[in-house]
């Protein structure tokens, strides 16, 4: 699998990507893509409630060297580029931003994969179903994380 470098403008989250500010979902770039398409899952893994919540999911976006932040909360976006956004663990569509509670530190895992294809999955799917759609055609895979304190 040829390996994808991801990055983010920052290695702790500005206001703007949190619930603080904006709550608008962070710029990701990326250096070697090779790939049809790409898909992104975003996981908390130290979220006391579960094993690995995931605030954000999406796919089918176009092959680009970035993806803009300000993806609006929708299941089919057009604008600011094309794609499809599932189901959070919030139960909504959409990107949420880091909320920890006030003097504890949580992390945001930006995993990102490169596809052989668009996939076959519908707006509002959920994790598990990205999940299943990926391991098919997956060709490529990176990732970076963000810390967020308050």
């Amino acid at each position: 699998m040829d390996k994808l470098i991801v990055s983010l403008d920052f290695l702790e989250f500005p206001p703007t990507h949190t619930c603080d500010g904006g709550n608008l979902s962070p710029r990701l770039t990326f250096k070697g893509l090779n790939a049809a398409s790409i898909a992104v899952m975003v996981f908390n893994p130290f979220e006391k409630s579960c094993c690995s919540f995931t605030p954000w999911i999406i796919w089918n976006i176009p092959p680009v060297q970035q993806i803009p932040s300000g993806i609006p909360p929708e299941g089919r976006v057009t604008s600011p580029i094309a794609a499809v956004q599932g189901i959070t663990d919030y139960g909504i569509i959409g990107y949420t931003g880091p909320c920890p509670p006030r003097g504890e530190m949580i992390r945001y895992m930006f995993r990102v994969y490169g596809l052989d294809a668009m996939l076959d999955l519908p707006a509002g799917s959920n994790k598990h179903e990205l999940i299943t759609a990926l391991k098919e055609h997956t060709v490529q895979y990176g990732e970076t994380v963000a810390l967020c304190s308050r």
